[in-house]
């Protein structure tokens, strides 16, 4: 099977395990092949341990409900890969769709465009992260309208807006900067690695953050009000996690 199937079983399994209060192993099954996916039982197990393994997504069998759970607490940015299974599958269900019929792109209208420049820098961004190898490259910054050559140490790659940023620290700094990848030309990963600071980290700072501009001050609470209307868009596309 390709590897969109895998991840569109993957997502399947996710969905039915979040939805379904407990669902026993045989009604995962049954909705995979309701949705058809006829697999056998050693197949699914693979599935939670590689879910386990490749994305570190807890899925935990709980003797008292008698059904399978999202352990949340002892699972990895599950939020990053419920939004990951979201790309890969509307990404498969275009394709999809283009192969039916060549003339799809006429009844689908995008976001504005630019998201994907530079996006080729995205592979080579993440390993570099992955292996903590410093990088090196020009950035175009549009409040001075010049172009500076910088030495990063990237900790975290964050889409926002359709677009995506490389985030990490300068120098000896401690105070983390974002660039647009969209924005970065000449990228070069070094040979030369660095020792990750776990003491920082870029996602807890982004948990309290609305875009990409953080602050070190206090806290505080924020409280917004919409009508009844607004609020039913507002909860299914919530402007921020918390």
């Amino acid at each position: 099977m390709s590897k969109h199937g895998t991840i569109r079983r993957y997502t399947l399994e996710i969905e039915k395990i979040r939805r379904g209060q407990f669902p026993s192993f045989q009604e995962i099954k049954n909705y995979l092949f309701d949705h058809g996916f006829e697999i056998g039982d050693r197949t699914i197990q693979r599935d939670i341990e590689q879910i386990r393994f490749e994305f570190g997504i807890e899925i935990t069998y709980s003797k008292n409900k008698n059904g399978y759970f999202i352990d949340y607490e002892n699972s990895i940015n599950i939020e990053s890969f419920f939004r990951f299974l979201e790309i890969v599958n509307t990404a498969e269900l275009l394709t999809e769709s283009l192969k039916e019929s060549k003339d799809a792109l006429k009844h689908i209208s995008f976001d504005t465009g630019g998201g994907l420049k530079g996006i080729e820098n995205l592979k080579p961004l993440l390993k570099a992260i992955k292996d903590s190898r410093k990088i090196s490259f020009n950035h175009f910054n549009f409040h001075t309208n010049k172009t500076r050559k910088y030495s990063l140490k990237p900790y975290l790659l964050k889409e926002y807006q359709n677009r995506w940023y490389v985030v990490g620290l300068i120098g000896n700094l401690r105070e983390f900067r974002t660039f647009g990848i969209d924005r970065i030309e000449d990228l070069e990963v070094k040979p030369e690695t660095f020792k990750v600071d776990h003491k920082l980290n870029p996602i807890d700072m982004f948990e309290k953050t609305i875009g990409l501009v953080y602050s070190y001050n206090t806290l505080q609470n924020v409280i917004l009000s919409f009508t009844p209307t607004q609020g039913k868009y507002i909860k299914t596309l919530p402007l921020h996690t918390s």
